[in-house]
């Protein structure tokens, strides 16, 4: 779904989208029920192709191929979501597009990249979770690796891909030449490691899973109150002081077991406990009021 996420996006912009579809069968989203519209659509559909306009067009055929070309020859961005090489072999790679438009943006979104010894295998979501090391650093300490509740490794790559479609155009505009543009999936899924990444690269730290918490910051997690959980994040002293007002323990922000965020890191059992005494109290209403 990266690029039709990221076609969506534009498309929110103002861009004039026109998505190609196969003949028959449609976009593969079609057909991901339940949950379904009234009419019996898929939801997930709408959920990525809102601002659209939807042709279909084997690009097989000759006159599919005619038809294509003749779409390029007017537009600004083609946006791919084939494995590397297919669209090439379909003699529609952006090397053969830029003869039709020299100023034409082409956009290559894959799971592994267009180049390096996985090029060819397909990417799903689900599959890019696991391979980023997404996975491994999601879910409780001591339970099984879980997959964020989206499909937050596309929707990251939609994101790069529309901001590096825009960045091609910005280019355009100075130079007057297309370009080419290439983002994937394992690419993408890898930047969103981000601390648990450079902390491994600087320090040798490998990220464990941390159910709702913080590796470094505490208390920065989900807490149970007297009727549910409520979410707390303290990130800095000056809000430590202010939480510790809130929940009605002011000594806390001044104890020497915890006035700097490195003490509280080193007794976060200590200090979960008792900030959990606290919040069963009342109500989580009660609380946020």
């Amino acid at each position: 779904m990266a690029g039709p996420l990221a076609t969506q996006i534009l498309g929110d912009y103002g861009a004039e989208i026109i998505k190609i579809e196969q003949p028959g069968v449609g976009d593969d989203s079609r057909a991901w029920v339940p949950p379904a519209a009234p009419d019996g659509s898929a939801a997930y559909f709408f959920a990525i192709n809102r601002n659209k306009k939807s042709v279909t067009l084997n690009l097989k055929h000759p006159r599919g191929k005619e038809l294509l070309k003749a779409l390029v020859r007017v537009g600004d961005v083609v946006i791919e979501n084939f494995k590397p090489g297919t669209m090439e072999e379909l003699g529609l790679g952006y090397d053969e597009l830029r003869e039709v438009n020299p100023r034409v943006i082409y956009c290559g979104i894959s799971g592994f990249g267009g180049s390096g010894p996985d090029r060819e295998r397909a990417g799903y979501d689900s599959i890019l979770q696991g391979v980023s090391g997404l996975m491994s650093i999601t879910g409780e300490r001591d339970g099984r690796p879980v997959k964020a509740g989206v499909a937050i490794v596309d929707e990251i790559t939609a994101l790069y891909a529309h901001g590096a479609i825009l960045a091609a155009l910005r280019h355009r505009d100075r130079s007057g030449r297309g370009q080419k543009v290439e983002c994937s999936l394992l690419e993408c899924g890898v930047a969103t490691l981000m601390n648990a990444a450079i902390s491994y690269l600087l320090a040798g730290v490998v990220q464990g899973r941390w159910g709702s918490a913080h590796e470094t910051v505490v208390p920065y997690q989900a807490f149970r109150a007297r009727d549910g959980y409520l979410i707390i994040g303290v990130g800095n002293e000056r809000l430590w002081k202010t939480f510790c007002e809130a929940i009605g323990a002011p000594e806390w922000a001044d104890d020497p077991r915890f006035d700097s965020n490195a003490k509280r890191v080193d007794r976060r059992e200590e200090l979960v406990r008792l900030i959990e005494a606290r919040l069963a109290a009342k109500s989580r209403d009660e609380w946020i009021r």
